[in-house]
C-alpha cells in the first residue's frame, strides 16, 4: 500500500486520466548540467502537464541556507495555485531523470500539507514506452486554490545532522569520497555519514526497485522502522529521491534542506574524506 500511496506507474496513471478523475501532472525536468529543462518539455511532455522551474519555484535563491533552500511559503503556494493545483485534487510529478528531480516536487508538496502527491516511476521514458502520447501544446491552468502549510515532514538542520544516528549521503559515490567536487565549496561528506548513492534506488530503466530489495538495501545500511534516517545530498534535491525510496521502503526519512552546499560553505564544520570501513559503518550506523 505505501508504494501505490507515492508510486503510480503508466498504463496506471493512463486509466486514472481516462475515468475523468482531476489529475494535475507537473513537469519538472532539471539536471545540475542542465538545470532548465523547457527546451525539453517544449519538445514533448505528457498531455496536460504544466512545466515546474526547479531552481526558481521549488527552491529559494541560493545563499546560507545552501544552493537550493526551501522556497517561502507564500511563494510555493503562488506557484502551485500558477500551476493550477486545487484543494482534494491528486498531483502527479514526473521527470526524464529515474526521479531525480521531480522527487524534490514529491518531498516539497507533501511537506507543504498535500497528501496525494505520486511519482510517475520511470517517468517520461515509462510513459512513452507504454506506447502513451506525449504533447507540444502548453496547457494555461486555471488557477488553482490550494492553501499550503509548513512542516508537514521533518526536516534536520547542520546541527541535527550532525547528531543523527544514522545518515545517508545520496551523491555519488565519488563526490561522497571527497575524490571529485565540481560546485560546492569544499569535497567530501558530514563526519558519519554513510554512503547511499540515489542510482542504486532504480533500476536501468529508472524504475524504482521493487519495495523488498529497497528494504533490504537500507536494511543493510543500518535503517530500522520507526527509527529516523537523516538524508542529505548536493543541495536537498537528490535527498528528496533518497526520501521517498526510503518512504516505500517503510521507513521515516527526514531531510536535511541545506545538504552539503550549505554544511560545506560553513568553515566551523569538519569535512570528512574517503570510505570508512563498511563493517564498523555497519556496527554503529550514524
Amino acid at each position: 500500500m505505501t508504494r501505490t500511496e507515492h508510486l503510480i506507474d503508466p498504463p496506471e496513471l493512463d486509466r486514472l486520466l481516462h475515468t475523468g478523475t482531476p489529475v494535475r501532472l507537473l513537469d519538472v525536468r532539471w539536471t545540475l548540467a542542465v538545470p532548465d529543462g523547457r527546451p525539453a518539455y517544449r519538445a514533448g511532455h505528457l498531455p496536460g502537464a504544466v512545466y515546474v522551474d526547479l531552481d526558481t519555484e521549488l527552491a529559494a535563491p541560493p545563499g546560507p541556507g545552501g544552493r537550493h533552500p526551501l522556497p517561502e511559503l507564500g511563494a510555493l503556494q503562488a506557484a502551485a495555485r500558477r500551476w493550477g493545483l486545487r484543494t482534494g485534487e491528486a498531483v502527479v510529478v514526473y521527470d526524464d531523470n529515474a526521479g531525480q528531480s521531480a522527487a524534490r516536487a514529491w518531498w516539497l508538496l507533501r511537506w507543504a500539507g498535500l497528501t496525494d502527491v505520486r511519482l510517475l516511476d520511470g517517468g517520461l521514458a515509462a510513459w512513452a514506452g507504454a506506447g502513451l502520447p506525449l504533447s507540444t501544446a502548453e496547457p494555461e491552468p486555471e488557477p488553482g486554490d490550494v492553501t499550503l502549510s509548513a512542516g508537514h515532514l521533518p526536516t534536520l538542520d547542520a546541527d541535527g545532522a550532525a547528531r543523527a544516528e544514522l545518515l545517508l549521503d545520496a551523491r555519488a559515490g565519488e563526490r561522497y569520497r571527497g575524490e571529485v567536487e565540481p560546485i560546492d565549496p569544499r569535497p567530501g561528506h558530514i563526519p558519519g555519514a554513510l554512503s547511499a548513492p540515489t542510482a542504486q534506488n532504480v533500476d536501468a530503466g529508472g524504475r524504482f526497485h521493487p519495495t523488498a530489495a529497497l528494504t533490504a538495501r537500507f536494511t543493510a545500511l543500518g535503517a530500522r522502522p520507526g527509527r529516523p534516517v537523516g538524508v542529505y545530498c548536493g543541495s536537498g534535491v537528490t535527498a528528496a529521491h533518497q526520501a521517498l525510496a526510503l518512504t516505500v521502503a517503510g521507513f521515516d526519512p527526514v531531510l536535511y534542506p541545506g545538504s552539503w552546499s550549505a554544511w560545506s560553505a560553513d568553515p566551523t564544520r569538519p569535512a570528512a574524506l574517503g570510505q570508512p570501513d563498511p563493517v564498523l559503518a555497519e556496527e554503529a550506523p550514524r
